[in-house]
């Protein structure tokens, strides 16, 4: 896909589809009102029928003759007042997935050219470039039948209003481009089945990223290596499966050696039965997408190596399945963690957590200027927040609001929680360190109050992805979440 910027009238610029909008009040776009001329009032009479009403995401897509393009998408931007970044990224989805289904070989946004709340030409870009990349992308199938028909659009621009902001749109599209690949790195990850996706082949998925990339280096420790190194928390996890855990090992040189790197730490979960206490079979397919956290690392390295990010990043990914035989993890169980720390295994089924621990204590020989957790935690968190935000839980106030204002600007939203004393106090344990799970009262927050007893002396964040990493219902599959949020952080790093 071949991304670029323009600038200039709409009636100038020769393409196959010019993209233009509307408002709800049916006043025409800057663009729109230009093209409409060209074509003799043809856009304005559609919308004085009615056939065009602006409502946000609608789209009409137009045949037309005698002007600069063969057609003519028409999409809705709503009000005209209050045209923010959220509205243009949704619009610019709709807009993306209608070409999709187009001939269109190549296409101009002109939507760019409107004033968009908080945000510049460069986001504009990004924007768009990051929607165009969701439209086309496609779920890998395994099927005897013949695979889903690409898209034929082969190039995509965005129109500035000034011909001096198109070196930052430029800008903008090329890390909306790395984005784009790096979230479907993850969704291809994610909405592969668990027996095809295991914690090996994404042993094999990290070293071929280290043959693709020149900055990356790839390295998967197996169970002796674990062992040796006392990870009996991570362990203690895949004790029930024949699948052997990894623990892979990501590292993206775009600095100097000596810069301390921002560590991501994924988890690695490629099937959760929930182990000894076993999860109810409905919804236990979903649990392929346990591993999402892993697959945002992978993500997130993945654009940072395609933008070239001017700075280091280690990736670690403990991968296991949690599954229950006659050797798994029993509810009562004592385990040792690599720290040191013992813990009570109350329920195999908050079996992240026992991974990530021993991920985050090794996480501290890299010298990390910051270290962010990401995982498909726990439930509570989708019943707190639903499917729209991430949680951030951190041990620095200055680190968690870097973290939610990423979000803001990728639209890729995160909201803090807290993590007072007196949740860590539900921790308590009779006959280890703490236990692994306390009931269901704040279970997102205790979660992460686990996790912050590994953390001492670090900057830390941990994000709990379990109600935007995918979608459920009809509409299954991976949304590429958080992969948005970690690059924009990592971009605004440097």
């Amino acid at each position: 896909m071949r991304f670029h910027a323009v600038s200039g009238s709409a009636t100038r610029q020769r393409t196959d589809c010019a993209v233009v909008g509307i408002f709800e009040s049916g006043a025409l776009a800057t663009a729109t009102a230009q093209l409409d001329a060209a074509l003799g009032g043809r856009i304005s009479r559609l919308v004085k029928r009615g056939d065009l009403r602006g409502k946000a995401g609608e789209s009409s897509l137009l045949d037309v003759e005698g002007g600069p393009c063969r057609r003519v998408l028409v999409v809705g931007l709503g009000r005209k007042d209050g045209f923010d970044r959220r509205r243009y990224k949704k619009v610019l989805l709709a807009a993306a997935a209608a070409l999709a289904k187009s001939g269109a070989r190549d296409a101009i946004s002109y939507i760019s050219q409107e004033p968009v709340e908080g945000t510049d030409a460069y986001y504009k870009g990004r924007l768009a470039a990051e929607a165009v990349g969701h439209a086309l992308y496609r779920v890998p199938v395994i099927r005897s039948s013949r695979k889903p028909k690409e898209a034929a659009l082969r190039s995509f621009g965005v129109s500035v209003a000034e011909r001096d902001q198109k070196k930052d749109a430029e800008r903008g599209l090329a890390h909306g481009h790395g984005i784009a690949v790096g979230a479907a790195l993850t969704r291809d990850l994610a909405n592969l089945p668990a027996n095809v996706c295991t914690p090996g082949y994404l042993g094999k998925q990290a070293r071929e990223m280290a043959r693709e990339h020149r900055s990356v280096r790839a390295q998967v420790l197996g169970e002796p290596e674990l062992r040796r190194l006392k990870m009996g928390s991570f362990l203690s996890v895949t004790a029930g499966s024949d699948e052997p855990a990894r623990m892979i090992v990501l590292r993206y040189q775009g600095a100097a050696a000596k810069q301390a790197p921002v560590v991501l730490v994924g988890k690695g979960v490629t099937f959760d039965s929930g182990g000894i206490s076993l999860k109810q079979p409905v919804g236990m397919d979903e649990m392929k997408f346990d591993m999402t956290g892993a697959a945002s690392v992978f993500g997130a390295i993945k654009a940072a190596a395609e933008i070239g990010l001017p700075i280091n990043i280690v990736g670690i990914v403990p991968a296991c399945e949690n599954m229950p035989n006659g050797r798994a993890t029993k509810p009562g169980d004592i385990v040792h963690s690599m720290s040191g720390q013992t813990i009570e295994v109350i329920n195999t089924d908050a079996e992240g957590r026992l991974i990530l621990c021993d991920a985050l204590t090794y996480a501290r020989r890299f010298k990390p200027a910051v270290v962010l957790d990401i995982a498909t935690l726990t439930g509570a968190c989708v019943i707190a927040l639903g499917a729209h935000l991430s949680a951030v839980m951190s041990n620095d106030a200055e680190l968690a609001t870097e973290i939610e204002e990423a979000g803001r600007r990728a639209e890729d939203r995160a909201w803090r929680m807290p993590m007072a004393e007196e949740y860590h106090e539900q921790l308590k344990s009779n006959f280890a360190d703490f236990t692994n799970s306390c009931g269901r009262e704040a279970g997102a927050i205790t979660a992460a109050c686990f996790l912050a007893k590994f953390t001492d002396g670090l900057r830390w964040a941990h994000l709990d992805i379990a109600g935007t990493a995918y979608l459920t219902g009809t509409k299954k599959g991976s949304t590429g979440r958080p992969v948005p949020l970690l690059v924009d952080f990592l971009i605004n790093r440097r």
